[in-house]
């Protein structure tokens, strides 16, 4: 059975680093992508970073660029968002995700939430002033 599971949040003051992991286990195709998405409290879910699965591109909304790095980490099956010089309007609920079904490239389905996607429960990153 597919399981994406995340972990890394908690609670920081702003200028602080956190780092995420969310660890793929049970998937039985080719993700070929994978995306990070937050839900702050109120709001609806925006994609925050993508990354394909060679790692040979990725992507970064513009409130992530500069700040935030995806990467993957293959012995352990897992995709990271280091995320440095967090901010208060960081804080919300974080979640990766892999695409069931998207049209188009990966990361335009991430920046515009387009498309089916499989995911993991999400971890709370709270940002404080």
């Amino acid at each position: 059975q597919a399981q994406l599971v995340e972990s890394g949040g908690g609670s920081v003051q702003a200028g602080g680093s956190l780092r995420l992991s969310c660890s793929l286990s049970g998937f039985t195709y080719s993700w070929g992508c994978m995306g990070w998405f937050r839900q702050a409290p109120g709001k609806e879910r925006e994609g925050v970073a993508g990354i394909l699965a060679g790692a040979t591109n990725t992507w970064y909304a513009d409130s992530a660029k500069g700040r935030f790095t995806i990467s993957i980490d293959n012995a352990k099956n897992a995709v990271l968002l280091q995320m440095n010089s967090l901010k208060p309007e960081d804080t919300g609920m974080y979640y990766c995700a892999a695409p069931r079904s998207i049209t188009g490239d990966c990361f335009s389905a991430v920046a515009t939430m387009t498309g089916s996607w499989f995911w993991g429960q999400g971890t709370q990153v709270t940002v404080s002033p």
